[in-house]
């Protein structure tokens, strides 16, 4: 089901030779149009800046957690940077809905579906009466639904049906891990879904993360790597607009700083907690962008002192790259 994705990389490995071959065919043979998608790019070369006084500073701030803390960030305009744990892996939880919503806005861009096109909710789709869902709590008996509304559903509000539907249009986890791939993000794995979560409390630490992997695609975001201009802006909105998280990465930080993000989070279990998540990208006032992944996993703490932990460590990176 809707597997361009993989033709798109076959295609691009394919891209000279077609071309010398399409000088060949007789005129009145017209070569199909191409299919439309938006092209995947390199980022942009940054010349990463390691900033090893933050980095004190973000492992003070972490040890409150007493779990594993797990931080990347770059200035990108400088290239400023640190990172604690920062290969290392930890469960994604709802931050998963970010990859995902950028898959589907891809399959979007390569008109395989609109924007405001009408998709079924079915019960048979509703996760799971102890998982939220915005989406199950108002249609129990099902609904239909603009792709736009699912995807806003997913990231604005964290909704776990309209992330296993859209996941069900793009084709499943490896279509997303096939657009992942064609980004450039690696060591990011989005592989169950919302509904098989609930049932199997070890299957979120099958959806990974590296905090080093997090930087690259909120990169890849901001750069419009794989993303029409226009879906990348509606994209940045909500994550703008989300509700979730309040006290995470803005928790600390004035208005004026713009923060677009997508939060994570688990359940707990024998008090520990084993996701504490929030990664974004930060305009600043001076027009300068952050981009930082704060993951808390395993921690014995209160959700007050996780959360507090994420906001310190984002203000402690913006107060110190604010010049």
């Amino acid at each position: 089901m809707h597997k361009f994705l993989s033709c798109v990389l076959i295609a691009t490995c394919l891209a000279v030779p077609a071309c010398e071959r399409a000088e060949k065919l007789a005129k009145g043979f017209p070569t199909p149009p191409p299919e439309v998608v938006t092209p995947t790019k390199p980022l942009s070369n940054i010349e990463f800046k390691p900033d090893p006084e933050l980095l004190k500073q973000i492992e003070s701030i972490a040890a409150e957690a007493k779990g594993k803390v797990g931080v990347a960030a770059v200035e990108l305009e400088s290239g400023r940077s640190v990172s604690l744990n920062g290969d290392q892996r930890f469960p994604m939880q709802s931050v998963y809905k970010l990859p995902i919503a950028m898959a589907m806005l891809y399959t979007v861009d390569a008109e395989k579906f609109a924007l405001d096109e009408q998709i079924g909710v079915t019960p048979v789709d509703m996760v799971g009466p102890d998982q939220h869902s915005p989406i199950r709590d108002k249609f129990p008996n099902g609904t239909a639904l603009t792709v736009s509304e699912l995807i806003r559903s997913a990231v604005s509000e964290s909704d776990g049906t309209a992330s296993d539907v859209l996941m069900r249009l793009i084709g499943g986890a490896d279509e997303i891990q096939l657009y992942l791939s064609a980004i450039g993000v690696k060591d990011l794995a989005v592989i169950s879904t919302e509904k098989e979560l609930a049932s199997d409390p070890q299957a979120q630490y099958l959806n990974f993360i590296t905090p080093n992997s997090a930087v690259t695609l909120l990169r890849s975001l901001h750069e419009g790597n794989g993303i029409s201009a226009e879906n990348r802006e509606l994209l940045l909105k909500l994550m703008v607009d989300t509700g979730t998280g309040a006290k995470r990465l803005k928790g600390l930080l004035p208005p004026a700083n713009v923060v677009a993000h997508k939060t994570g989070t688990s359940s707990t279990k024998d008090g520990i907690t084993a996701a504490t998540n929030d990664i974004g990208i930060i305009t600043m006032p001076n027009g300068r962008h952050i981009v930082i992944a704060v993951l808390v996993s395993d921690s014995p703490a209160d959700e007050k002192t996780r959360e507090a932990v994420i906001a310190k460590i984002a203000k402690a990176a913006c107060d110190r790259w604010s010049n």
